[in-house]
């Protein structure tokens, strides 16, 4: 809350957080692998729960190219892609300077394309049922009807976490 003279008038400035849909903006996001969910936060708060299915080799970080690990550590959500083959994305600025040095210890390509992203383009009506399992090549998957919140939630530029 701020007090500001303009021409002569008081006028008093709250600080309101942006609303999306009546939920707060948020400025962050939270993957808990072992708990298969993602977190929609604004500071300490969360605003939004998202069941997910990862990669089909789930635990561990992702080391390389191929291994169907969704990957470990802070990353920024830094482009949103509307025409792919899943229904709406946003791609996780994966990898990043540590992976790059783990994946090359290895002799191998960190590997890239990580995104959040709904269905697979022509099997939404199956969603419920492949949302049980661990499906992708090492993205977070969602529902397309979740996505489209995400998708009007996030700005580009929101970090996101990815923890064990």
């Amino acid at each position: 809350m701020r007090w500001k003279n303009l021409l002569g008038i008081t006028v008093l400035f709250l600080a309101v957080p942006a609303l999306v849909f009546g939920m707060e903006k948020p400025n962050k996001v939270l993957v808990i692998k072992s708990k298969k969910k993602m977190y929609l936060k604004r500071y300490d708060k969360i605003l939004k729960e998202y069941n997910v299915a990862l990669g089909t080799n789930p635990k561990g970080p992702k080391r390389r190219q191929g291994d169907e690990k969704t990957p470990e550590g802070w990353y920024i959500l830094d482009y949103k892609k509307e025409n792919s083959g899943f229904y709406k994305s946003i791609h996780i600025s994966y990898p990043n300077h540590h992976d790059i040095e783990q994946s090359e210890k290895l002799g191998a390509s960190p590997g890239g394309m990580i995104m959040i992203h709904g269905q697979r383009n022509g099997l939404e009506d199956r969603e419920k049922v492949i949302q049980q399992f661990n499906w992708t090549t090492g993205c977070i998957a969602v529902t397309n009807r979740e996505m489209d919140e995400i998708w009007n939630a996030v700005e580009i530029g929101t970090p996101i976490e990815i923890l064990p």
